[in-house]
């Protein structure tokens, strides 16, 4: 299992985001962060994609969990090398 995890200064930075990617209204009141786990590890790319393309828009920050333990910050010069590694990784 993979996870997403977000972060921000601004709670309502992450409800903008999230409420923008997954096209519904998120309420993540008082919250810094949000956190998801993937049991397919391809799912991830979506997310990093839309928070690549948008990394000007929203002050957020992003880490993944590949491996237990092993976090890898997202930014807007590794995503693209992350999602052609998840491919490469999970060719399935």
């Amino acid at each position: 299992m993979v996870s997403v995890n977000l972060y921000s200064e601004n709670s309502k930075e992450l409800e903008n985001f999230l409420s923008s990617f997954y096209n519904t209204s998120f309420n993540i009141e008082n919250n810094l962060n949000w956190k998801h786990d993937y049991e397919n590890p391809i799912e991830i790319t979506e997310i990093i994609g839309t928070f690549a393309d948008n990394f000007e828009d929203f002050k957020i920050m992003m880490w993944i969990c590949l491996d237990k333990g092993i976090y890898i910050n997202v930014t807007e010069e590794n995503a693209d090398n992350l999602i052609r590694y998840l491919y490469e990784r999970y060719p399935y």
